[in-house]
């Protein structure tokens, strides 16, 4: 006879500008999972009954206190991505204490994309690491300097929470899921049959470099319009101290407190944008693209260019080459 078990509870919070794409795929995901494990199992007694139990949970604008009953938690609450206005601020105070609450009671928390606001305003994320949409990170980081934003990872699993970057990674965010409740097997399964590469990317392969402007210091601002236009193919830090008019030392100290990068490091950000755009859009040799942004030494980039994307030239364009190239 089989044996009755209560299936998990994964709650999904609809919130005010929450992107109801995510709430819906992943309901179908989890769907989809549990019925593909099912018929792989169907000759095992020992899996009649439910695996997973989906709900959503509603937070209406302007509740003084969210609509659910406070008679327990679920297993799994997962925050969804915001498209309008950040999840963050006093009209957001009852969800986050209910995300606390449940938290507090064993659930497991996740968010996707900006949803890690609504985590991070919790202090759960508190000397974790923790990951948002890249273009995000920076504004994460100095909005909760206490957690270690790393806007490079697609997929932060740190056991009792959990944190996806990109908007549409609920999708790597479901299957890591699926994963830990039903298998790498039904996880694998569920992937292939919705034509999802399961979990493993890193965001780094998608996001562009943004270079920090806002910083107020006009002096090395100009210098990074510089090296925007042109300055990045052949720079030298004598060369870059002298367009902004300081020692070496000066330039140095307030280059790295205005844009949180060393010199070097962001002329190769720029470098490796610049050949990006080349792979996706030439047929261009990768030498020939090296050359182009100002390495004599193709080696010596293409190590750069694996270290901050995380792929290959070769992969890279594979992965992203328009059609038309």
């Amino acid at each position: 006879m089989a044996k009755k078990i209560a299936p998990v509870e994964i709650a999904l919070l609809i919130y005010p500008g929450c992107q109801l794409a995510a709430v819906h795929g992943l309901t179908d995901l989890f769907h989809v999972a549990e019925r593909l494990f099912q018929r792989s199992n169907q000759r095992s007694k020992s899996v009649e009954h439910r695996m997973l139990k989906v709900s959503h949970i509603q937070f209406d604008a302007g509740s003084s206190s969210p609509p659910w009953a406070d008679d327990g938690a679920p297993d799994f609450v997962i925050v969804p991505p915001s498209l309008e206005t950040m999840p963050i601020g006093d009209a957001f105070a009852p969800i986050v204490k209910w995300l606390s609450d449940c938290h507090a009671r064993g659930a497991v928390l996740a968010s996707v994309c900006v949803g890690t606001f609504l985590l991070a305003q919790t202090g759960l994320l508190a000397r974790r690491s923790a990951t948002t949409h890249w273009s995000e990170a920076q504004f994460l980081a100095e909005s909760f300097p206490e957690i270690h934003v790393d806007g490079d990872k697609l997929l932060i699993d740190d056991g009792d929470i959990l944190t996806a970057g990109g908007v549409m990674a609920w999708a790597d965010l479901g299957l890591r899921i699926v994963d830990r409740l039903l298998g790498s097997a039904a996880m694998l399964e569920t992937a292939r049959f919705l034509l999802v590469d399961p979990p493993g990317r890193e965001q780094r392969h998608y996001s562009a470099f943004s270079p920090k402007l806002n910083h107020g210091d006009k002096t090395i601002l100009e210098v990074q319009h510089w090296l925007q236009q042109d300055g990045a193919r052949h720079p030298t830090i004598a060369l870059m101290a002298q367009r902004a008019g300081l020692e070496e030392r000066t330039f140095l100290r307030r280059f790295q407190k205005a844009t949180g990068l060393r010199p070097t490091e962001y002329c190769q950000h720029l470098r490796v944008g610049k050949a990006r755009e080349m792979l996706e859009t030439s047929q261009q040799s990768f030498d020939q693209v090296a050359w182009k942004v100002g390495y004599e030494d193709a080696g010596s980039f293409r190590k750069v260019f694996i270290r901050i994307t995380g792929l290959s030239p070769g992969d890279y364009r594979r992965r992203f080459r328009t059609q038309s190239n």
